[in-house]
């Protein structure tokens, strides 16, 4: 069914380049109240779990859920709540706060403010764990258990995994910069390569110029450098290394997430310059989804970190979409 509580302005009620920037332009310049940011933890045995909560105070409770699972190399306040001198519209969930969402993410193990050097490489399976020890307290503080989640990179597998173990927790799922197979993409072919390095060193050595070199991978004329500046200087106060299971089960361990297994609505997102996957790999898990409720978008101008880019607009707008559209009519 619509969740009512999901505005659907312009955006979604006409078509061309004309209509969108009226949208765009509209909701801009619109008034909104204060978004209240909210910090809760959850216990993974002896691990704590940093989980960050932003909505917009305006005295609605049900709104629906949005949560957003990081990536590799920093955290999920890093990718999802990036706040840049100058440039104050980086924070996607400010975003999707201001659009009437629920908004959460959470630093998985080894990550951020969560539990770190806990002797743990806090792999795929220890993500998906972490996801679990965390959807509780979403579910406690909204009353929601099933919820809009979207993954980014390793964060995509994270969430694949996690959906096909809990079908009951997700509504609808967007898989962004996924790995699949990685058969042939640059980024994984170097990682196999390192594959005895991730084996032996839980942890990857991380400095300001480490979080730097993320944004100039695969197409650094994609990014504000101002973007990279604050990411790393967030990073860096944090701590000195970032874990290497992800990486190690990107290079060795694919695929981890089964198509056929995800009975949910599905989208996947792939960026034009992203060295994590091939086309052709997606296509093919594109069209092993069972269930017909399902998007594949394509962005030109987007590297890996589309969200984090100067068409993050973009990534945005195929979310909101994607999560608000219609129920289908029932023949």
């Amino acid at each position: 069914m619509t969740n009512p509580n999901i505005p659907r302005r312009m955006l979604l009620q006409a078509t061309g380049a004309a209509a969108l920037a009226a949208a765009t332009s509209q909701q801009a310049g619109a008034q909104t109240p204060d978004i209240v940011g909210t910090e809760y933890w959850a216990q993974k045995g002896a691990v704590k779990l940093n989980i960050w909560r932003k909505r917009v105070n305006d005295g609605k409770a049900d709104k629906p859920v949005l949560f957003f699972v990081h990536g590799s190399s920093f955290s999920g306040r890093a990718g999802y709540d990036l706040q840049v001198p100058g440039h104050p519209d980086y924070s996607a969930m400010d975003h999707f706060a201001r659009l009437g969402y629920d908004v959460w993410t959470m630093d998985h193990e080894n990550y951020g403010l969560s539990s770190r050097k806990t002797g743990s490489n806090s792999g795929i399976m220890s993500g998906v764990a972490d996801l679990e020890a965390a959807l509780p307290v979403v579910e406690r503080e909204t009353g929601r258990k099933k919820i809009f989640m979207r993954g980014q990179s390793s964060g995509a597998i994270r969430l694949g995994v996690f959906a096909m173990k809990n079908p009951d927790r997700v509504e609808k799922i967007i898989l962004d910069a996924l790995t699949w197979t990685g058969e042939g993409a640059p980024e994984i072919m170097r990682r196999r390569a390192a594959a005895d390095t991730y084996r032996k060193e839980f942890y990857r050595p991380m400095n300001r110029q480490s979080f730097l070199n993320i944004f100039s991978r695969d197409d650094p004329s994609t990014f504000e450098q101002a973007v990279a500046i604050a990411l790393a200087d967030y990073e860096a106060r944090l701590g000195d290394s970032a874990p290497s299971g992800t990486y190690l089960d990107m290079a060795v361990n694919m695929p981890m997430v089964d198509p056929t297994k995800l009975q949910c609505p599905v989208m996947l997102i792939r960026a034009e310059h992203d060295g994590n996957s091939t086309e052709a790999e997606l296509i093919e898990f594109f069209t092993k989804l069972p269930n017909k409720e399902k998007q594949f978008a394509m962005l030109k101008g987007s590297a890996h970190l589309a969200m984090l880019g100067k068409g993050r607009r973009r990534a945005w707008h195929v979310t909101h979409a994607f999560f608000s559209l219609a129920a289908p009519v029932e023949a």
